[in-house]
């Protein structure tokens, strides 16, 4: 083999182990108690479990929190490898490559100020009321998607959605039931937000990879090592020290 083609292999060979060896770069929105950071660490039952089965399967990640928009033109763009804590429906699906197995079950609920407790059984009881939900987030219930019964509000962030709620400028707050109270919690507000029963829509979680060739393998090998994390007991230990804080004083 002539002595230039020797040294094109060999550089072609560098730059192919360099690429391999580039960290997944994962994004995500701050959403305890699923991903968050605490004292200048990332923490939350969704980023330790997907941390753990990532290391299982020798993958090094880059883990990046930013507005949930911005994580998802990231992940558009290629700046991003795959985005944590994402609903699956059909219209990601030519975009991106979900697992078979998602990291956890999500039921979103109705946050109301103590002070003006809004009754809500039905849609209908919705009617003229203003909502702070999240940009960008997917509610799997169409009809509350998509219903002009009600305003839908956007706030930047949750705790900026719980703040409107009690200075009276949303009339309720859409969230997950476990987030909620969570953030609740961490924000002190027990005494001033309770949460109705009934559940607006219901849905999973998933870590979706980029539509490419090696992540959508990646993708496959991942859902098949979590699906075996969970039956461990460390991954029962995991979600038990995730548990709602304070739950009981927020009905």
């Amino acid at each position: 083999m002539p002595l230039l083609n020797i040294i094109l292999f060999a550089l072609l060979a560098c730059l192919g182990s360099a690429i391999e060896a580039e960290p997944l770069r994962i994004v995500s929105e701050p959403w305890a108690p699923y991903i968050y950071e605490e004292d200048g660490e990332i923490r939350g039952l969704d980023y330790e479990a997907s941390s753990i089965v990532l290391k299982r399967l020798g993958i090094e990640v880059q883990w990046s929190l930013m507005p949930w928009k911005r994580c998802l033109m990231e992940l558009g763009s290629g700046q991003a490898d795959a985005v944590l804590d994402i609903f699956h429906n059909q219209e990601r699906e030519a975009r991106m490559a979900f697992p078979s197995e998602p990291l956890s079950e999500v039921e979103f609920t109705l946050f109301y100020a103590r002070q003006r407790p809004y009754p809500f059984q039905r849609l209908a009881d919705l009617q003229g009321l203003k909502v702070g939900v999240s940009p960008g987030y997917w509610y799997a219930d169409q009809a509350f998607r998509t219903s002009p019964l009600f305003i839908r509000e956007p706030a930047p962030t949750h705790e900026a959605n719980l703040g409107k709620l009690v200075r009276d400028r949303v009339d309720l707050v859409v969230n997950d039931r476990r987030a909620g109270l969570f953030l609740i919690h961490q924000m002190g507000l027990g005494d001033e937000v309770g949460q109705h029963e009934r559940a607006v829509s219901r849905d999973r979680l998933y870590l979706a990879f980029r539509r490419e060739a090696h992540l959508e393998n990646l993708a496959g090998r991942f859902g098949e090592a979590l699906r075996r994390f969970k039956r461990e007991p460390a991954y029962a230990k995991l979600v038990d020290r995730y548990r709602e804080p304070g739950a009981g004083n927020l009905r």
